[in-house]
């Protein structure tokens, strides 16, 4: 999977914007699929050069000219055959996490204050999803798989993260 899979698959629903595929990026895609905003624009230019989306400049009063991206037939061919390669294995990265494994060169005050904050920052993504899932409830779909799950996982993450947190508190205290 890379960045022009996703963006024909977005394309692939309905003709978007670069702003709109930034977007996308941003939530729902972001919680599961991590890519820079540098890399959206060159890579729309690079599937429009290719023949897979075909661009349109809009007219917009008072605003700039957007273009918007509509898949080509070549595009969906390329897409359905990334949906029919094999699965990938799936890529975890975590900044906490490499940070957690190297604790050791700070304190237990560093560790609980970023504790603190991922607890913080994970509670705030999980109501950003619950609200998702409001918008979503009604069908039965992929996204809606992919929220759940993500929402389960934001659950024990939460969980496991004030688990940890209490523990060097204690310790900290002892």
């Amino acid at each position: 999977m890379n960045s022009q899979d996703v963006i024909l698959g977005l394309l692939h629903r309905r003709p978007m914007s670069g702003y709109e595929i930034k977007g996308m990026f941003e939530m729902p895609l972001g919680f599961f699929y991590e890519t820079s905003f540098g890399t959206i624009y060159p890579t729309l230019a690079k599937l429009e050069s290719q023949g897979f989306i075909a661009g349109e400049s809009v007219v917009q009063s008072g605003k700039p000219n957007k273009n918007v991206y509509t898949i080509t037939a070549a595009g969906k061919a390329r897409f359905l055959e990334y949906m029919e390669s094999p699965l990938e294995k799936n890529v975890f990265r975590s900044d906490l996490m490499m940070r957690l494994f190297f604790a050791e060169f700070v304190g237990a005050g560093k560790l609980i204050e970023w504790l603190r904050q991922e607890i913080e920052d994970s509670e705030r993504e999980y109501g950003s999803m619950l609200d998702r899932k409001q918008q979503w409830e009604e069908r039965a779909s992929g996204p809606t798989i992919c929220l759940n799950i993500g929402l389960r996982l934001t659950e024990g993450k939460i969980k496991a993260l004030k688990e940890e947190l209490a523990k060097l508190q204690g310790e900290d205290e002892g």
